[in-house]
């Protein structure tokens, strides 16, 4: 097999690695691979690419976050057939994204853990290859988007019921859904740092409204909330975007892998609610005396969540 191996350090970053395979010709593939930075140096993992391909790895060069290399690599008999694992991922913590083209223009993607660390590249993604792909890559985004995961946070302790949770939730996944796809499809294309700042400042109002007594919130966020989470869905969507756009759409299957994204990240959000209500449930069995300053609570959480969404604003309103 081909073989990239970074120099040794301890693993324990929890920073996503990535490999990139870009179809040049029948022959040839144009490879980036970029690992996480440890203690200032490479984590050690290495890309093992099928055992027909030969190249020459130049050295990683550092741009403040993460160690890139990129090549050509020579395969004869293509990728299709062949395995592409992840030397030393099984003692890490992190995860590794694979994207490759068997042919120009047709991208492929998986996902590979501590559990995985390698597969073997089918000849074509078939419609199952890509719907469990793709539902695994919108599960692993909301879970990992500590900004989105807070909004939905927030929701959970602003909206009264969980029937009105459940329809404020519903109401954002739609929204989120609109601006995914029209962002994936290029009709719809903001700069990410106006983006990522207004997905902040969302979370800033949802925290100021927490941080009210109930009677002094606002009456239409109160009576409406699916409306609210709606309209700062379609701001979240092109957060969504932003991910699904570094890791690429099957050219042939766009409209799956769409409806797949959306489907993790709607189980996802489903996943993180029900561990907030047993958590919740689980912490009132344990502490009874916690209801009687649920009023408390909610407002310290609200200066919490604000204070950190705040921060997230003034920072991201520094990239423009």
């Amino acid at each position: 097999m081909g073989i990239l191996a970074p120099q040794t350090g301890v693993s324990h970053a929890l920073d996503p690695g990535y490999l990139e395979l870009v179809s040049v010709d029948e022959s040839r593939w144009r490879v980036t691979w970029r690992v996480p930075d440890v203690n200032g140096r490479p984590m050690p993992i290495e890309a093992l690419l099928p055992e027909t391909c030969t190249h020459e790895p130049p050295p990683f060069t550092f741009d403040g976050r993460a160690w890139t290399a990129r090549w050509i690599a020579v395969c004869p008999d293509g990728l299709a057939g062949g395995d592409i694992v992840i030397g030393g991922l099984e003692t890490t913590r992190t995860d590794t994204l694979v994207r490759y083209e068997l042919t120009p223009g047709k991208v492929q993607v998986e996902r590979l853990t501590a559990a995985t660390i390698g597969f073997t590249i089918p000849p074509e993604a078939g419609p199952l290859d890509i719907l469990q792909s793709y539902v695994g890559l919108g599960i692993t985004h909301i879970l990992e988007g500590i900004d989105h995961l807070i909004f939905v946070f927030a929701l959970v302790l602003l909206v009264r019921g969980r029937a009105r949770l459940l329809w404020a939730i519903t109401a954002f996944t739609v929204a989120h859904s609109i601006t995914l796809a029209a962002a994936a499809l290029g009709t719809l294309n903001l700069p990410p740092p106006p983006v990522e700042a207004v997905i902040a400042l969302s979370i800033v109002f949802l925290a100021y409204e927490l941080a009210l007594p109930p009677e002094r919130r606002d009456p239409f966020a109160e009576r409406f909330p699916w409306v609210v989470s709606f309209s700062f869905g379609l701001i979240h969507g092109l957060g969504f975007a932003g991910a699904l756009r570094e890791i690429g759409l099957p050219q042939d299957d766009i409209p799956l892998a769409l409806f797949a994204f959306n489907a993790g990240v709607e189980i996802g959000q489903i996943l993180f609610i029900a561990v907030v209500w047993a958590v919740g449930a689980a912490l009132y069995r344990l502490y009874p005396m916690l209801a009687q300053h649920g009023r408390a609570l909610t407002r310290g959480a609200g200066y919490a969540i604000g204070s950190l969404a705040a921060f997230w604003v003034i920072d991201r309103v520094l990239v423009f």
